[in-house]
C-alpha cells in the first residue's frame, strides 16, 4: 500500500441503488479505519433519446442535475451516519458529466482504493457483476473493493466476533500485493488472517499416484517461508495457513462466508503450482456476498 495518501483517498461510485448504498457504508468505514479522505462520485450521462428523434421536454437537463445532486447528498449523509461516533472523515462530493466506467478508471490513477457496488443476479443464484463494476475491476490502477447489498446485521455480527480476513496466495507478484493488502486490512481491523494456498489448478484427488499428505506438508513449509517476512512486518496479525488440495476458486468460496473480507490477486500464471488468479478471482467475486478486495498493480 502507498505510504502517502493520494488525492482522492478512497473513491466510491454512487447511483442511488441498494448496492451503491452498501458500497458507501463500507467505504465510509474503510476511510475512517484508515484515516483517509472519502470521495463520493456520481457520473451524469446526458439523456439521449433513440427513436423517434424528438426534442427533449424543457427542464430535463435541470431535472437530471438536481437528481444527481440529490444522489450525492444522500450518499454523503449515509457515509456520515455510518461513521457517526467514530473518527471524523473528510468527504468530498464529485459530480461528473461523463460515462461511469472510464471516469472511475481515470480516477483510480490517484486513489488509494476504488469501491463499487454490484448489480443483478444471474442463473442458478450466482451473483453477477454489473458492466461498470466489472470494467473497473479489470481496468483500475489501484485495488478495487466489490461490495454486495449484503445483510448489514450479518456483516456487523462478523465484525463483532472478529471474523478473519481471507487471502488467496499463489506466489505470483500480484499475489504478493494481495498479501500486503490482506495483512494491512487484518492489522487495521485487529483480526486474524487466513492465508489459503491451493497447490494445483485441479483437484489433487484426480491426480493418480499423488501422496497428498506428504505433498501438503511440503507445500505448507513453502507457504510458511513466503509468509515469514510479512509476519515480521505485522507482528500483531495472527496467521492461519490453509493448504487446499481442491480447486482454488471453490476453496476460497467455501471459506468466504466465515470471513469479513476476502482479498484476491487480479491475475497470475498457470501451471500445476500456481493459482490462475485471473479466472479464480473472477469466479470468486461473482459467487460470494462477502466484501472482496481485488489487488490491482499500478
Amino acid at each position: 500500500m502507498s505510504t502517502s495518501p493520494k488525492q482522492h483517498g478512497i473513491v466510491v461510485g454512487v447511483d442511488g441503488s441498494a448496492e451503491s448504498c452498501a458500497a458507501v457504508r463500507w467505504a465510509a468505514r474503510e476511510a475512517a479505519m484508515r484515516n483517509l479522505p472519502l470521495t463520493v462520485v456520481h457520473m451524469l450521462n446526458a439523456f439521449v433519446p433513440t427513436f423517434p428523434q424528438v426534442p427533449l421536454p424543457t427542464g430535463v437537463a435541470v431535472w437530471q442535475e438536481e437528481d444527481a445532486t440529490r444522489v450525492l447528498e444522500d450518499a454523503v449523509k449515509l457515509a456520515q451516519e455510518e461513521v457517526d461516533g467514530d473518527r471524523d472523515i473528510s468527504i468530498a462530493m464529485d459530480l461528473r458529466c461523463a460515462p461511469p466506467m472510464p471516469t472511475l478508471i481515470d480516477m483510480s490513477q490517484d486513489a488509494e482504493m476504488m469501491v463499487v457496488g454490484s448489480h443483478g443476479r444471474g442463473a442458478v443464484g450466482r451473483t453477477v457483476l454489473g458492466s461498470v463494476s466489472s470494467g473497473v475491476l479489470h481496468g483500475a490502477a489501484c485495488p478495487v473493493a466489490v461490495i454486495r447489498d449484503y445483510d448489514q446485521q450479518a456483516a456487523h455480527e462478523l465484525q463483532h466476533v472478529a471474523a478473519p480476513v481471507l487471502v488467496g496466495i499463489d506466489g505470483s507478484p500480484v499475489s504478493e500485493l494481495a498479501t500486503e493488502i490482506a495483512f494491512d486490512e487484518a492489522s487495521y481491523r485487529g483480526v486474524d488472517l487466513v492465508a489459503l494456498h491451493a497447490w494445483s489448478d485441479v483437484d489433487a484427488a484426480d491426480l493418480p499416484g499423488l501422496d497428498w499428505p506428504v505433498m501438503s506438508s511440503a507445500v505448507e513449509e513453502v507457504l510458511a517461508e513466503r509468509l515469514a517476512g510479512w509476519q515480521e512486518r505485522y507482528p500483531d496479525v495472527s496467521v492461519h495457513r490453509v493448504i487446499s488440495g481442491g480447486r482454488p476458486a471453490q476453496a476460497l468460496i467455501d471459506r468466504a462466508h466465515t470471513a469479513q473480507l476476502v482479498v484476491l490477486g487480479s491475475h497470475g500464471r498457470g501451471g500445476l503450482k500456481r493459482m490462475l488468479l485471473g479466472s479464480v478471482s473472477n469466479a470468486v467475486v461473482h459467487s460470494i456476498r462477502t466484501p472482496t478486495i481485488v489487488a490491482r498493480p499500478a
